[in-house]
């Protein structure tokens, strides 16, 4: 039986202090994942207790690390990457995935990976291709681009890869890859993605050199240093609340301890260029800016969006509903990645805006979305997570029924008790 949430419509503002934002999904994948790579015992902080991560920190341990965890405080002591007894589940992490091909392309042994039936769906020939390039052993469903994968890890050549897609998880596992690799290796990407893998590293005591829209990577001579991390909020799962606000007048929310890195944030500039009042307060910087965002309303306009896509193609679902919110028609463009995402974001978000009666089109790299008035639908989440927290909050607007909404488990268990003192949720 798929489950659903009613979302009721509110008819006054609010105001929201959030602390108990989701911890950074990307950064909670790579502390685990890292630690494997260390010497001594890492300290992890506010790991995201979600579906997809925990799976993460399952497969660490499968892979010989020793784990403790007392609810807040996770600490790994790696002994090695060791071959695992079973298969490594990755459940519905695409980050998962293809980040563990490129650390384990050169580790000893054999390697199955797999995932839920939406993972499953998703292209993998993007990492693989390049590693196999590289020298190492990997394969698939069709041709090596669908899960289960099988790695056999092996010796791994030198490298200067240019990508032509600006993508963080492409990037990451090449950078891991070439960790273990037999010389210095080079990645080129098209514009700069998300690089909290180059700075988590880097911190670790990785030799990694950042030029612009290239990073050269020394191979490791030994083990890193241990890492020693709280991890942020998660700015793209605090977005769906900023959204709230920009669209309910006489609404504010106060957004703590979430990372300001300039590749995590763009969501929010966009939405300052749409009209919302949108102030930063620093309030560390260690491997990540850290500090508390503030949201309040104004009226929103359209706008175009087609730059620096890599920056915010998660948040591009809960924006679509600023956007059907805003005087003008916003346009999209340059977003071919979203069609490859847990669901094809470009059909998902123009079909269920056509069910609330806003007019949008289709294109093979973005929509339009006319700003009109939201008008209450079934919508179908396809099983992804962002379709569904985008959607549930466009109900505060005019109410929102909502299917299969297990998919929010992955990444922001506590979304809709959060939800819930703003509006009420029948589930």
């Amino acid at each position: 039986m798929i489950s659903t949430a009613t979302v009721y419509s509110i008819t006054q503002g609010f105001t929201l202090r959030c602390d108990s934002i989701a911890p950074d999904k990307s950064i909670s994948h790579r502390s685990a994942m890292f630690s494997l790579l260390a010497k001594g015992e890492s300290v992890i902080e506010n790991f995201l207790r979600a579906e997809d991560t925990m799976n993460t920190l399952q497969i660490v341990k499968d892979l010989g690390a020793e784990i403790e965890d007392d609810g807040h405080i996770i600490k790994i002591r790696s002994n090695g990457i060791q071959e695992p007894f079973d298969i490594l589940d990755c459940g519905n992490s695409g980050t998962g995935m293809r980040l563990f091909c490129g650390l384990l392309a050169s580790a000893k042994g054999h390697f199955i990976l797999t995932g839920d039936e939406y993972l499953k769906r998703r292209p993998m020939k993007r990492v693989t291709t390049p590693l196999k390039d590289i020298g190492a052993f990997l394969d698939g469903r069709s041709e090596g681009d669908l899960a289960p994968l099988s790695i056999r890890g092996g010796s791994l050549k030198a490298f200067n890869y240019k990508s032509k897609i600006a993508s963080a998880q492409v990037k990451s596992a090449m950078i891991l890859a070439a960790l273990s690799a037999d010389g210095e290796c080079s990645y080129e990407e098209p514009e700069l993605s998300r690089d909290h893998t180059e700075r988590m590293l880097k911190g670790m005591g990785a030799k990694l050199e950042v030029d612009g829209l290239v990073t050269k990577i020394q191979p490791l001579k030994g083990l890193l240093e241990p890492l020693i991390i709280r991890v942020p909020s998660d700015p793209s799962s605090a977005f769906f609340f900023a959204v709230a606000a920009a669209i309910t007048p006489g609404s504010q929310v106060v957004i703590e301890g979430v990372t300001f890195n300039e590749t995590r944030i763009e969501a929010f500039k966009a939405l300052e260029k749409m009209g919302t009042l949108i102030s930063y307060e620093l309030k560390d910087e260690k491997y990540e800016p850290i500090g508390n965002i503030t949201v309040t309303y104004a009226p929103l306009k359209a706008i175009t969006i087609e730059d620096n896509i890599s920056w915010l193609i998660d948040e591009l679902p809960a924006l679509c509903i600023a956007m059907a919110c805003a005087e003008g028609t916003s346009v999209v463009k340059n977003a071919h990645e979203l069609r490859v995402k847990e669901s094809d974001r470009i059909s998902t978000v123009v079909d269920n805006l056509k069910n609330c009666d806003i007019k949008t089109t289709e294109y093979e790299d973005g929509y339009t979305v006319t700003g009109g008035t939201l008008q209450p639908a079934l919508i179908n989440s396809f099983g992804d997570h962002r379709i569904a927290m985008s959607f549930a909050i466009g109900g505060l607007k005019c109410g929102m029924k909502i299917e299969d909404i297990e998919c929010i488990q992955t990444s922001f268990p506590n979304f809709f008790d959060i939800l819930k003192e703003i509006t009420k949720v029948q589930i």
